[in-house]
C-alpha cells in the first residue's frame, strides 16, 4: 500500500466478529436493561482498535450503539483493559456537560455512556454500551484528502477539544479518587516498567518464543527517572486521556470540530502535558529516522524537518494555541521529555499488542505490524532527545 493509499476515515468501518461474543446473552441483557432498545440485534466488530474489542450494534429500529469489552482470557496487566474506568470517566464528563453551570463552549465532547455490565456471565467479560457518534474519524494526521483550510481547522479543533478536557477540575466532577495524587510521570514510569516486564515474558503459544524486552529499556528508564519535569509548574492535576490523538476523535460530519473523544482505557489524573505531547507526536519525529524500518509508510507520521505538503499545520501554531487556551508560557520546554516518554511508552504498548498476539488475544486484524514497531518506537524516543542535544548512555550500540 502506498503512503497515500491508506484508509482515511474509519468511523463506519466494521466487519465480521473477530473476538467472539455471546449474542443471545447480550441481546437478552440489553433488552432488559437498556431503555429504548428493540431486538433483534445486529452485531459487527469495528476494524479499528487494538486493546479492548469494540462492537457496532444496530437494533430493530436502526438505532445504533457501541459496545466495548475486556478481552477474553487471562490478561497480562491488571491495570489495562479496565472498561469500568472508561465508563466512569465518560459518565462524569457527560454529567458535567449537562450541568446548567457548564457553558456550551466548556463542554467536553464525549459520547453518552448508557450502561456498564460487570457480570462476566453475560458475555464472558465486563463491558459497557455507549452512544454511537455519526461523524468522521481520521486515521491519517496528514489529512491529504482535504483542502488545506480544513486540514488546519481540524488540527486546531483537536487542540480546542483537549483544552476543554484539561480545564475540567476532576475534584469538582467526582473524580478526585480516579488517580493517585502523586506526580504523573514517575508514576507512569513505574507502572509501565511493571507492565513491560510481564509482557516481555509472554510466550508464543505455537513457537514457545518469548516476546522479549523493549530495546535499551533499562537505559531509557534510568534517563527518564533522572530528568522528570516539575509538574507543579503547570498547576493542579487534571484528567489525562492517556492516548489523545487524531484517530481517537470523532469530528462533526460537515464541521471541523470534535464531537467525541474515544478510547479512554488509559485515562487517569496527572499532567495535561501528556495529552498535548501525544497529539503533537508526529511533529517531533524526523522522517530520516523512520527510513531504516520496514513498516507501512502510513503507520508512523514524521513532520519534523519535513517541508512537504504532508504537514497540515506548524508545531509552533499548535503549541501557541494550546498555551493561549491553557494560559501557559510559550514555548513549553518540558515537552521534549514528554514527547520522548510518550514515544517510549508507545514501544511498551506495541510490546503489549505483540504479547497478546503471542497469546492469541489480539483484537486487531494486523497485530504483527505493532510487533515490528517496538524497536522503532524505542529508537525514536532516544532520537527525540538527541535531536534536542540530550544524550542517553547506552551500554551497547544500535
Amino acid at each position: 500500500m502506498s503512503s497515500d493509499a491508506q484508509p482515511k476515515h474509519v468511523g463506519g468501518e466494521y466487519g465480521d466478529i473477530r473476538a467472539n461474543i455471546n449474542i443471545p446473552n447480550l441481546t437478552a441483557y440489553l433488552e432488559k436493561n437498556l431503555s429504548g432498545l428493540k431486538t433483534p440485534l445486529e452485531v459487527k466488530q469495528f476494524k479499528f482498535g487494538q486493546s479492548n474489542p469494540t462492537y457496532f450494534l444496530t437494533d430493530a429500529n436502526k438505532r445504533r450503539y457501541v459496545l466495548r469489552k475486556k478481552p477474553a482470557g487471562q490478561l497480562l496487566s491488571r491495570t489495562a483493559h479496565q472498561v469500568d474506568r472508561e465508563y466512569t470517566v465518560l459518565h462524569a464528563l457527560h454529567k458535567y456537560n449537562l450541568q446548567p453551570s457548564t457553558p456550551p463552549e466548556k463542554r467536553v465532547p464525549v459520547p453518552e455512556p448508557y450502561l456498564l455490565c460487570e457480570d462476566e456471565s453475560v458475555i464472558g467479560t465486563a463491558f459497557y454500551v455507549m452512544e454511537f457518534l455519526d461523524g468522521r474519524i481520521f486515521t491519517d494526521v496528514r489529512l491529504l484528502d482535504l483542502p488545506d483550510k480544513d486540514r488546519k481547522e481540524i488540527l486546531r479543533g483537536s487542540v480546542y477539544a483537549l483544552a476543554k478536557l484539561s480545564s475540567v477540575d476532576p475534584d469538582a466532577i467526582g473524580l478526585s479518587k480516579f488517580g493517585p495524587s502523586t506526580d504523573y510521570f514517575p508514576r507512569q514510569i513505574k507502572a509501565f516498567t511493571r507492565i513491560s516486564e510481564a509482557q516481555a515474558a509472554a510466550v508464543d503459544v505455537d513457537t514457545g518464543k518469548a516476546v522479549g524486552k523493549v530495546p535499551f529499556y533499562d537505559e531509557m528508564i534510568k534517563w527518564y527517572y533522572k530528568h522528570v519535569p516539575n509538574e507543579q509548574k503547570f498547576g493542579k492535576r487534571r484528567i489525562v486521556h492517556g492516548d489523545y490523538k487524531l484517530d481517537n476523535m470523532v469530528f462533526h460530519p460537515t464541521e471541523n470540530r470534535v464531537i467525541g473523544i474515544l478510547d479512554w482505557e488509559l485515562c487517569t489524573l496527572g499532567s495535561p502535558l501528556a495529552d498535548f505531547a501525544n497529539l503533537t507526536q508526529p511533529w517531533g519525529i524526523d522522517p530520516k529516522h523512520i527510513a531504516p524500518y520496514n513498516l507501512p509508510a502510513y503507520s508512523v507520521k514524521a513532520f519534523k524537518n519535513n517541508p512537504s505538503k504532508d504537514v497540515p499545520i506548524s508545531l509552533e501554531e499548535m503549541e501557541r494555541l494550546y498555551c493561549q487556551l491553557m494560559e501557559y508560557e510559550f514555548p513549553i520546554k518540558e515537552l521534549v521529555f514528554v514527547r520522548s516518554w510518550n514515544m517510549f511508552r508507545g514501544a511498551v504498548i506495541s510490546q503489549g499488542i505483540a504479547a497478546r498476539a503471542a497469546r492469541r488475544q489480539a483484537s486487531s486484524e494486523n497485530p504483527e505490524q505493532y510487533a515490528q514497531s517496538i524497536a522503532l518506537f524505542s529508537d525514536m524516543a532516544r532520537k527525540i532527545l538527541e535531536d534536542e542535544g540530550m544524550t542517553v548512555d547506552l551500554q551497547s550500540k544500535l
